[in-house]
């Protein structure tokens, strides 16, 4: 079985696909995720991500946004904090403290974070991975 760090740029293709790219590789890996054949593990600020851009973005109303935390609870995400002193250490790499902690927890568990976002794959090297290279 293997592990990955999925930050909010890949998670939110789980939820909606609307507008969205690399939405295959991003199901592909919920595919995985959800036969067993892969461990997803995510700080706790993800759910704080998500959340934000089902209200901000997606203008979700309450009833919704509620039903959409209540399942996020139930979707079993293994939920990791990071060091602190790890996460200050890349965000004086250039990273906001929010990359830092997904990229601080893919070092500390010896994994690497998929991402859509650039910059977190420019400034975190090998430990930082492209959707898109998981294309289908």
């Amino acid at each position: 079985m293997s592990e990955v760090v999925l930050d909010a740029s890949v998670l939110l293709k789980w939820f909606r696909t609307e507008g969205e790219e690399h939405v295959q590789a991003a199901l592909g890996l919920y595919s995985r995720f959800s036969a067993g054949g892969l461990v997803v593990v995510v700080p706790q600020l993800l759910f704080l991500e998500l959340l934000n851009a089902a209200a901000r973005r997606w203008g979700w109303d309450v009833d919704r946004l509620e039903r959409f935390a209540a399942d996020l609870e139930l979707l079993g995400l293994e939920v990791r904090q990071p060091s602190l002193v790890r996460v200050a250490l890349w965000c004086g790499r250039g990273l906001t403290a929010y990359d830092a902690c997904y990229v601080a927890l893919a070092e500390e568990r010896q994994t690497v974070v998929v991402t859509g976002d650039e910059r977190m794959i420019a400034l975190a090297g090998g430990l930082a991975r492209p959707l898109a290279s998981f294309s289908v």
